[in-house]
């Protein structure tokens, strides 16, 4: 009778602990199911590795970035966004739109000039995101974009590969903008097109 009892606690006890952990095996399955399409369709992380972006974004800062804007509007141009490099997909990078399809871009003099049907003579960029000692930008390029073409530039341009040494960046490789800095706690908030 003793051995029954003591069977029928351990059961319950057995079942007490299987129906926990079925619990907690529920959550997390549900938790998975919410997190995962967020992370792979409207946002995921990134690390931001190097100083091409300096000092608007700097090495080891931890982003956010948003991978859902772009499916109802197209990049603009002064957004700082994160691109898989055309030459290695596998690497993501993170540079700042300079010109977009359609556009004849021109860097002469240290100087980088749009031309496009409302600048038909071209627009000196102002760009304010620049500190003065690394707004001369070289070396001299000029292009123009096809469509799902963009001109991406470094805001550290001495120490950045970006279209001026690869090329073009087709639409494709674009991941996302840049949205939200989590780390260091110092820069946490939302981005700006002038970060620094």
């Amino acid at each position: 009778m003793e051995n029954q009892s003591n069977f029928e606690e351990k059961s319950s006890l057995t079942n007490k602990i299987l129906l926990e952990l079925w619990s907690v095996v529920k959550i997390f399955l549900v938790a998975l199911a919410i997190v995962m399409p967020l992370r792979y369709y409207v946002a995921q992380p990134f690390i931001v590795r190097g100083s091409s972006m300096e000092p608007n974004f700097v090495n080891r800062e931890y982003l956010v970035v948003d991978e859902l804007t772009y499916r109802f509007r197209e990049p603009q141009r002064d957004e700082a966004i994160v691109l898989r490099y055309p030459q290695n997909p596998n690497e993501y990078l993170i540079k700042r739109i300079i010109g977009l399809p359609g556009e004849e871009i021109e860097i002469a003099s240290g100087e980088v000039k749009i031309k496009n049907k409302e600048y038909p003579e071209g627009l000196m960029l102002a760009q304010p995101y620049l500190e003065a000692s690394k707004r001369p930008t070289y070396p001299g390029v000029k292009t123009r974009l096809g469509e799902d073409e963009f001109f991406v530039l470094g805001d550290n341009r001495p120490s950045s590969s970006d279209s001026r040494a690869w090329g073009v960046l087709p639409k494709k490789f674009i991941v996302g903008r840049a949205m939200f800095t989590v780390l260091p706690l110092s820069r946490f908030g939302f981005v700006s097109i002038i970060n620094n």
